[in-house]
């Protein structure tokens, strides 16, 4: 690694440590200030050492029709979002959370939406994969998915067959705990497309293009899951996985997310929630910009959700909504309010 890289990645990781410094097992009290909501956490004694990041563009759309309203956002930023796939094999990457409910999974007519956008640019084979928790290909035929290899000529791809490299996150007890990270998600060659669903979290509150991408990368190979070592023992707003999110996403990136809002999960989620008719999509080459976006629209702040704010904060992309254009869609008319999931309810303020 060039010593400027390594020196970057050297500031983020302090910026970590600085950010979550209530993970150790006598934190300091200090009185909450605007960037500090919670009491207990450590707040950083110096300016974080870290550059900015650039303003972003979100392209929000609303309308009566999910594969309209997914390619129209995407049509907003089709020229960003070429210039970066030139010279790349594209990978789009669903969310399944649990295969056999389809409010969980990413629906089929979103994959048609972003593969109609990009057909008339894009001429090589595209692929779609995913890394489930549960059987990856299972999934594939529960929701439809099978259809699409007919249709567009994709490949449909288990992640989890490998290859995969060695990293490591800090598990329950906060000690190193080695994890093989998907081999596909580090390649510079490869298009990440996170096309996730909107959709509430038991652990960190919400679950957008971030999330989809970082917690699908370690390895799953049916004997045993990478992805419950980044978890903590307990619902917490400082849960462990909020650091391991910001940790991984320093390897792992997406190039472009893609939120499908038109019907979205509130309540139980990432898996077994209500129906939350938004009617929303979103698309931004920052990803860290559509889910600040996409947050704000379901009622919450960005900035009490730890792993969103640590990314800010490492300036590995735009959260800051005034720093955020959006095209389209006025936000002010997509504003809701999500049912939190129960297991958090008395750890977020309203």
């Amino acid at each position: 690694m060039k010593r400027r890289h390594f020196l970057e990645r050297l500031g983020y990781g302090a910026v970590g440590f600085g950010v979550f410094g209530s993970l150790s097992k006598k934190p300091s009290r200090i009185s909450a200030g605007p960037l500090n909501p919670y009491p207990e956490q450590t707040a950083p004694a110096v300016p974080l050492p870290v550059r900015p990041a650039p303003p972003a563009r979100v392209s929000l759309i609303k309308g009566g029709d999910r594969k309209q309203v997914i390619f129209d956002s995407l049509k907003r930023i089709e020229d960003e979002v070429f210039a970066g796939i030139e010279g790349k094999t594209v990978l789009i990457k669903p969310n399944m959370a649990v295969s056999k409910n389809p409010l969980a999974v990413t629906h089929v007519d979103a994959v048609r939406a972003v593969l109609e956008f990009l057909r008339p640019r894009y001429q090589k084979p595209v692929i779609i994969g995913e890394s489930g928790v549960f059987n990856t290909l299972e999934g594939y035929r529960n929701n439809g998915y099978e259809a699409l290899e007919k249709e567009y000529k994709v490949r449909l791809v288990d992640l989890n067959a490998g290859p995969a490299e060695n990293y490591y996150v800090f598990g329950r007890e906060q000690d190193p705990q080695p994890v093989r990270i998907i081999s596909t998600f580090l390649d510079p060659g490869v298009y990440v497309i996170s096309l996730a669903r909107m959709k509430t979290h038991d652990c960190v509150l919400v679950t957008l293009s971030l999330k989809n991408v970082l917690m699908a990368a370690p390895l799953n190979d049916y004997k045993q899951s990478d992805k419950g070592k980044l978890h903590g023992p307990a619902p917490a707003v400082n849960d462990i996985l909020h650091f391991n999110l910001f940790h991984l996403a320093h390897k792992v990136w997406p190039s472009l997310a893609v939120i499908d809002g038109y019907e979205a999960m509130e309540g139980d989620g990432p898996a077994w929630g209500t129906p939350f008719e938004a009617k929303v999509a979103l698309a931004s080459t920052d990803p860290l910009a559509a889910d600040t976006v996409a947050t704000r629209i379901m009622g919450f702040d960005p900035q009490k959700i730890l792993y969103l704010r640590a990314i800010r904060e490492g300036g590995l992309g735009q959260g800051d909504l005034e720093k955020i254009s959006i095209l389209g869609t006025p936000v002010n008319e997509c504003l809701y309010h999500f049912k939190i999931n129960k297991r958090l309810a008395g750890l977020y303020a309203s």
